[in-house]
C-alpha cells in the first residue's frame, strides 16, 4: 500500500475528464461531482477519498467513479484495477477505532478477529458468489426501490409478472407515460431481475431507440449489416427504451419489426418504452405498430401526493440523512409533474445542505427551491386555465372553443389551446381530445402539428403563443 503505483496516470485521468467537461461547458459539475483524494494504491486497486457519505452515493449513481475508473484502464492497460472509495468521516472512525484497539491486549485482539458468526459467514459466501451486475443496466434500478402508487400500481405488478415468467407473459411489454414517471426505472428493473435470476449464459440487450437507429445506420455505412442483425437477433431478452424516437424514421422501423419477428419466434422476452399510446404516433409502421400492440399496453400516470412523500422518503434512505415531515410535504405538493423533477428538487436541497454544512429546514428549503420551482412552474397547470386564457384573449366562451364550429374564429383559437395543452402539461393527445369535446386523437394531432409548423415559421405565431404561456402562468398564480 501507499506506493502511489497509479498516481501519475490517475492525475492525467482527472486533467483529461476536466478538459472535456471544461469544453462542454460543465466545469462548475467536474468541481463538485468529481472532488476525490487520491489515498494510496496497490497492484489491483486504487483507493480515494470523498467528502462525505452523500457526495460519495450522488458521485456513485452518476457512474463518475466508473468514468475515471476507465480512463485508468485506457492508460495503464491494466483491466483489473478495481476504484475502492472511502469518505473522509470513515477514515476518522477508523483511525479512533484502531487507537482504542491498541489499548487492549494482543490476546483478546486476536481473540475478537478469529470469531465470526454465521451469518457473516454466509454473507461473505453470498458476496463471492452474487452475479455481477449486467453492464447495460443501472444497478439502482429494481423493483425494491420503485415506489408504485395506485397510478402506476398496475404497470409495477405487470414489470415483477414480465420478470418472473420472461417470454411467456404478456409478451411484449408496452410501458407508456410522459417523462420521469418511471419508464425506464420499470425496464431496467425487469432486466436486472432477469439477469441476477437466471444462468450466466442468459444474453441480455438494453439501449435507447436513439442508438438502435445509430447502430442501424453505421451497419448500412459500413456494410456491417449481418453483425447488425446478428446482435439483436439472438437475444434472450431485449428492451428497447423510448421508441418514440423512430417515428418516422422508416428503414429503422422495418428493421425493429423485423428483430421482433425473429425474436418472437424464439419466445425472446421484449419491453419496450414509449412516451405515449403507440395510436399517437402517425409516422409508425403499421406492422410494428401490430406488433407492439400484440403483448401488453400499460401506462404510468403522475404520482398523486401521497405517493410523491413516499418516494422522497424512498430517496432519502440511501443518502443517510433525515427530513422533517414538513420539508419532505413542501416539496411532494410543490413538485407533482413527475419523479425526475421530485429527485431533482431534493438533491438539491441536500446538496446545499450538505455543502454548507446547514440542517434542512423548511427556510432552507424554500430558498433552495425557489429558482427551482419558478422554471418547473409548468406543474399544475390544468387544461382548463389553458382555455380559459385563450378564450378571453379571443373574445369567445368555453362551450365554442369545445364545439364543432370549424369557422376561422373558432378554429385558430381551438388549435392554440390545443398546441398549448399538449405543451404545457403531460395529458396525452386522447385525454387532451376529451376536453375539448370528445375529439379523436388523431384530430388533436393535426392541430398540434399544424400551429408547431406555424411557430417554427412564422414570427408573429411565435410570439403570440409566448405571450399566451405568460398569461397562464400567471392565471395560475392568481
Amino acid at each position: 500500500m501507499g506506493e502511489n503505483i497509479y498516481k501519475e496516470a490517475w492525475d492525467y485521468a482527472l486533467n483529461e475528464i476536466h478538459k472535456e467537461y471544461k469544453n462542454a461547458g460543465k466545469e462548475n459539475d467536474f468541481t463538485l461531482w468529481f472532488n476525490m483524494e487520491y489515498e494510496s494504491d496497490t497492484i489491483d486497486e486504487i483507493t480515494v477519498s470523498v467528502a462525505s457519505d452523500f457526495l460519495k452515493f450522488q458521485m456513485q449513481s452518476k457512474g463518475n467513479f466508473e468514468i475515471v475508473q476507465e480512463k485508468i484502464r485506457k492508460l495503464t492497460g491494466q483491466n483489473k484495477i478495481t476504484l475502492n472509495v472511502i469518505t473522509k468521516e470513515k477514515e476518522v472512525l477508523d483511525v479512533s477505532r484502531e487507537n482504542l484497539q491498541s489499548s487492549v491486549s494482543e490476546e483478546n485482539e486476536n481473540s475478537k478477529k478469529s470469531e465470526k458468526t454465521n451469518t457473516e459467514k454466509a454473507e461473505e459466501i453470498n458476496i463471492k458468489t452474487k452475479k455481477e451486475k449486467h453492464p447495460l443496466l443501472s444497478e439502482k434500478y429494481t423493483f425494491e426501490n420503485f415506489v408504485a402508487g395506485e397510478d402506476c400500481k398496475f404497470a409495477y405488478k405487470a414489470s415483477i409478472a414480465v420478470a418472473k415468467d420472461p417470454g411467456h407473459y404478456k409478451n411484449p411489454l408496452l410501458l407508456y407515460g410522459g417523462s420521469g414517471l418511471g419508464k425506464t426505472h420499470l425496464m431496467q428493473a425487469i432486466g436486472n431481475y432477469i439477469y441476477e435470476n437466471t444462468n450466466e449464459k442468459i444474453k441480455l440487450c438494453y439501449m435507447t431507440a436513439e442508438n438502435f437507429f445509430n447502430e442501424f445506420t453505421s451497419s448500412l455505412n459500413g456494410q456491417k449489416a449481418d453483425e447488425f442483425h446478428k446482435k439483436f437477433r439472438n437475444n434472450d431478452v431485449f428492451l428497447l427504451d423510448d421508441i418514440h424516437w423512430l417515428n418516422g424514421k422508416k428503414g429503422a422501423q422495418e428493421q425493429l419489426f423485423c428483430v421482433f419477428e425473429a425474436l418472437h419466434q424464439k419466445n425472446a422476452q421484449m419491453v419496450f418504452t414509449i412516451d405515449r399510446p403507440i395510436n399517437e404516433w402517425k409516422e409508425m409502421n403499421d406492422r410494428l405498430v401490430s406488433r407492439l400492440k400484440s403483448g401488453l399496453a400499460v401506462d404510468l400516470n403522475p404520482p398523486d401526493f401521497e405517493t410523491r412523500v413516499a418516494i422522497l422518503q424512498k430517496k432519502m434512505e440511501p443518502l443517510g440523512k433525515t427530513i422533517n415531515n414538513e420539508v419532505i410535504e413542501y416539496i411532494a405538493k410543490n413538485v407533482e409533474s413527475n419523479v425526475r423533477e421530485l429527485e431533482g428538487a431534493l438533491n438539491r436541497i441536500v446538496e446545499y445542505a450538505d455543502l454548507m454544512d446547514e440542517e434542512i429546514t423548511i427556510n432552507t428549503a424554500t430558498e433552495v427551491l425557489k429558482d427551482f420551482l419558478t422554471t418547473n412552474n409548468n406543474d399544475n397547470i390544468s387544461i382548463e386555465t389553458i382555455q380559459k386564457v385563450v378564450c378571453e384573449n379571443y373574445g369567445i366562451s368555453l362551450s365554442d372553443i369545445k364545439g364543432k364550429n370549424k369557422g376561422k374564429k373558432f378554429a385558430t383559437p381551438r388549435m392554440i389551446a390545443v398546441y398549448l395543452a399538449k405543451e404545457m402539461t403531460e395529458f396525452t393527445f386522447s385525454e387532451i381530445g376529451n376536453e375539448f369535446g370528445g375529439r379523436d386523437h388523431s384530430t388533436i394531432m393535426h392541430a398540434h402539428d399544424k400551429i408547431g409548423d406555424q411557430v417554427k415559421f412564422d414570427p408573429s405565431m411565435s410570439s403570440k403563443i409566448e405571450a399566451l404561456k405568460r398569461d397562464i402562468k400567471d392565471f395560475k398564480k392568481s
